[in-house]
């Protein structure tokens, strides 16, 4: 009989399912989409049961393809967004709408409905600050809690279990209310290095009754970590056996880096955690996130952490992140008049946008003896902040620029949108690994993962842009193979997380910068920090016209 893990992926619009044998090979995936609500601006809701039903039905999809038996999964884990999971009596959804649809009862991380709560705690200098980079974010769970507090007070009394997403899914899986460290560390402030939760800060900013009746439990476990095995009805619900194991689960884009980081020490004759001091792992998607770790913890103000043993046990974990890179190609792309003409045409040719936008790119650079692609947006400069930013600045408050529109309402002047946004992703990318290695990193290359490398003109800009040689792992599906790692874990497959990365990790493809675009692209850097500068300018100056 083979053993196989199952890996379990909650992204921002899908839940994911996916089939692994022990040496980090996919057998079988699936994909569901999940639902969201935006009912205001600035908001995005979802809903635990719906959430579930797409797990199922994508666990029973992938077991199919991949030919393997329900009873031969002797594993699972769950990665999943940092979304903030409300439970009433009987764990049944408690709404955190204004809609008032208990239904809707998960507040999604790219919900920034409380900005007023941030800054309010951000101005009060706790000490927990120092491990976030200085400031909360409106994506953690802390202001969203105080938001609920405030706004929607008969859900936050009659709340049973307020819980990150990831943390939801284990919960359901085992009735065990365990907490992952991962989570709880990363986005609720608790103390990794101590164990502890600081709850004088908790009483300082009025949510000193979180604790109380187990709403928030004090149980927190290292990610991968056995916490039983599946009840009878989520193991029926997920095709699966009670027998199989279930491992504490982790954020989605620390599973992308546990899934292409283990790639490091391949063919390496040490497995010395040193080498991950030089890499960097980006986790591309709707928004992306930077992991780095240390053997030291690393203050860096705008960059979140360190995190203590929040992704590599024993590491200290910096993240930087963009709240919006995905989704801010997808926007521009979207938001152009010729938007519509070039989803039809690309249906009609039976290809993606993207592949379109490309080649409009290509015809151009042809066209114009362009020097390199590049070269065609040497007067085209986003700051892509749509959703204000994460790494370096810390900046809720930010929003995007665009410089250099025309009245071209054509392919031409949308692929030339579509490309310098790239390219400003990938220079925010660039500003992250500046900050870090000035402040003690030596990171050298990029570990990759994401719906971006599928697209190669993503892939060499961010080369370019960054000047960093880019490591795609073998496996694709990266952030599900992240999530089967804390599986073979929990499993007993292998004993420790460093031990299931080392055997299940292993790197592909490989993208060198192009050294020729290297001085535009420094040219094009400065560009894109000042264009922060100068809206802090403006900001500043509209502000005092108020005042």
């Amino acid at each position: 009989m083979s053993s196989y893990v199952l890996g379990i992926d909650v992204g921002t619009g899908s839940a994911r399912a996916g089939v692994f044998t022990p040496v980090g090979e996919l057998k079988g995936s699936a994909s569901v989409p999940i639902k969201m609500w935006k009912p205001r601006p600035d908001y995005a809701e979802q809903s635990s049961e719906d959430i579930w039903s797409a797990i199922c039905s994508a666990a029973h999809s992938a077991l199919e393809k991949s030919g393997a038996d329900g009873a031969d999964v002797v594993g699972i884990s769950f990665d999943a967004t940092c979304s903030l999971v409300v439970l009433g009596a009987n764990d049944a959804p408690l709404t955190v709408s204004p809609d008032g649809d208990d239904n809707q009862n998960v507040i999604v991380w790219m919900d920034h409905r409380a900005i007023a709560e941030t800054d309010e705690i951000n101005a009060g200098g706790y000490d927990v600050l120092r491990y976030v980079g200085g400031k909360l974010s409106p994506e953690m769970e802390t202001p969203k809690l105080l938001w609920l507090k405030r706004n929607l007070p008969d859900t936050y009394h009659n709340a049973a279990k307020f819980l990150d997403l990831a943390d939801y899914l284990t919960y359901r899986s085992t009735g065990v209310d365990v907490r992952s460290l991962c989570t709880v560390v990363c986005k609720w402030t608790y103390d990794g290095y101590n164990r502890s939760w600081d709850k004088e800060f908790f009483n300082a900013i009025g949510l000193d009754d979180l604790f109380d009746d187990g709403r928030v439990v004090d149980d927190v476990r290292p990610m991968g970590d056995r916490i039983g095995t599946l009840t009878p009805q989520s193991a029926s619900d997920l095709g699966l056996s009670t027998n199989c194991a279930v491992g504490v689960g982790i954020i989605d884009a620390h599973a992308g880096g546990l899934g292409v980081l283990g790639a490091v020490w391949e063919g390496k004759e040490s497995s010395d955690p040193a080498l991950l001091e030089t890499a960097l792992a980006l986790i591309g998607g709707t928004s992306n996130c930077h992991m780095a770790v240390s053997r030291e913890p690393v203050f860096i103000d705008g960059i979140w952490g360190p995190y203590f043993g929040a992704m590599v046990t024993g590491m200290w974990l910096t993240e930087g992140g963009q709240s919006t890179a995905g989704s801010a190609i997808d926007h521009v792309i979207a938001d152009h008049s010729n938007a519509g003409s070039l989803r039809t045409n690309a249906e009609h040719a039976g290809k993606t946008v993207y592949e379109l936008l490309n080649a409009e790119l290509e015809r151009l650079a042809s066209h114009q003896h362009a020097p390199f692609l590049a070269a065609l947006t040497q007067n085209v400069h986003v700051l892509p902040y749509f959703l204000g930013n994460r790494s370096p600045n810390a900046d809720p408050h930010a929003r995007a620029t665009v410089d250099g529109l025309s009245l071209d309402e054509t392919i031409t002047s949308q692929a030339l949108v579509y490309y310098a946004t790239i390219q400003a992703v990938a220079y925010g990318t660039r500003d992250i690994v500046r900050a870090m290695n000035e402040s003690g990193y030596s990171i050298d290359t990029l570990f990759v993962t994401g719906g971006g490398v599928k697209n190669p003109v993503w892939l060499q800009e961010h080369a370019d842009a960054t000047g960093l040689r880019l490591v795609l792992s073998r496996e694709t599906e990266a952030v599900l193979l992240g999530s089967a790692i804390l599986a073979a874990t929990a499993s007993g497959i292998y004993a420790s997380v460093l031990d299931s990365m080392m055997q299940m990790s292993h790197s592909g493809a490989i993208v060198e910068p192009n050294a020729e675009t290297a001085k535009f692209h420094e040219a094009k850097f400065d560009v894109f920090r000042s264009l922060y500068q100068q809206q802090l300018a403006r900001r500043t100056a509209m502000h005092r016209a108020l005042a």
